[in-house]
């Protein structure tokens, strides 16, 4: 059979989540670096309000509602966006100190 310590095991549980920590904060900074360099957003928002300029040169009321609209779900998925990335990256944090804190226990 394996046997193992307890240092062999902390010292396991630390090189997981060491792993863990580095994947998940370089999820979060590549979530964020994707919201930043993110061209589609940008192309939505122009044409968008475009859209609602048109709509008010013809005096159309809906097309302008419906342009504000449209402008607020895009900048609510933006905040979301940069929400998730910071959230992530906290998390990876967390991980990495948590994994100091196993490495600091083995004797």
């Amino acid at each position: 059979m394996f046997s193992m310590t307890v240092n062999d095991f902390l010292l396991s549980m630390a090189i997981v989540l060491v792993v863990s920590g580095i994947v998940i904060l370089g999820i979060g900074v590549f979530t964020l670096i994707k919201k930043l360099m993110g061209k589609e957003l940008q192309t939505i928002a122009d044409q968008t309000s475009k859209l609602a300029q048109k709509g008010i040169t013809d005096d159309v009321a809906g097309l302008v509602g419906n342009a504000r609209t449209l402008i607020e779900a895009l900048n609510q998925m933006v905040k979301t966006t940069a929400g998730v990335g910071i959230f992530l990256v906290i998390i990876g944090f967390v991980l990495l100190a948590a994994a100091y804190g196993l490495v600091l226990q083995i004797r």
